[in-house]
């Protein structure tokens, strides 16, 4: 089995993150409250992560929320017992505000719709922006991201994100 190699260090994930930030401040719509929510598990750290970014270019009006989609997802009864459902966590209206959707990894595109869809349950946001980590080739549906950290152009080669927070390393791994 080939070993896999670093797509992104620490350092370059920062400076993603860093770039990421200045495209959603650029992408924010004026007098619209903002809510960023991060799809668990490796989502949410970036969200929080994006939204320190933004409160630091001086953001204000901006809630945070983790979202969990495993009810939502379209492989539940395949999970069985194996599903874990966790909470929740937006403890605001996103109805009438403008949500950016936070995932680490946009493949397929049914964790993406997955989390459309338990947003929409939520309310009626007056407009939804995915941002990615990272996007590789392989999608199922017709969804992309609105603003992507490093897009992986070879299909069928495993991206595997480890973030601080949940692994003790920051990096991308591909292969």
């Amino acid at each position: 089995m080939a070993s896999s190699e670093v797509l992104l260090d620490a350092t370059q994930i920062a400076g993603t993150l860093d770039r990421l930030v200045s495209e959603i401040r650029a992408s924010l719509p004026d007098g619209v409250p903002v809510g960023v929510i991060g799809i668990r598990s490796r989502g949410e750290i970036l969200a929080a992560r994006l939204v320190a970014g933004l409160r630091k270019l001086g953001v204000q009006d901006i809630e945070t929320g983790v979202l969990d989609i495993t009810l939502y997802r379209d492989d539940l009864a395949e999970l069985g017992p194996k599903a874990r459902v966790r909470a929740t966590e937006i403890d605001f209206d996103i109805t009438g505000r403008y949500v950016i959707l936070v995932d680490d990894v946009l493949y397929t595109g049914r964790s993406a719709r997955s989390a459309l869809d338990a947003l929409v349950d939520l309310g009626r946001p007056k407009a939804i922006r995915l941002v990615v980590l990272v996007d590789r080739p392989g999608r199922e549906l017709p969804i992309q991201a609105d603003l992507v950290g490093v897009r992986v152009s070879v299909p069928d080669v495993p991206v595997t994100v480890h973030l601080t927070e949940s692994d003790g390393v920051d990096e991308v791994l591909i292969g």
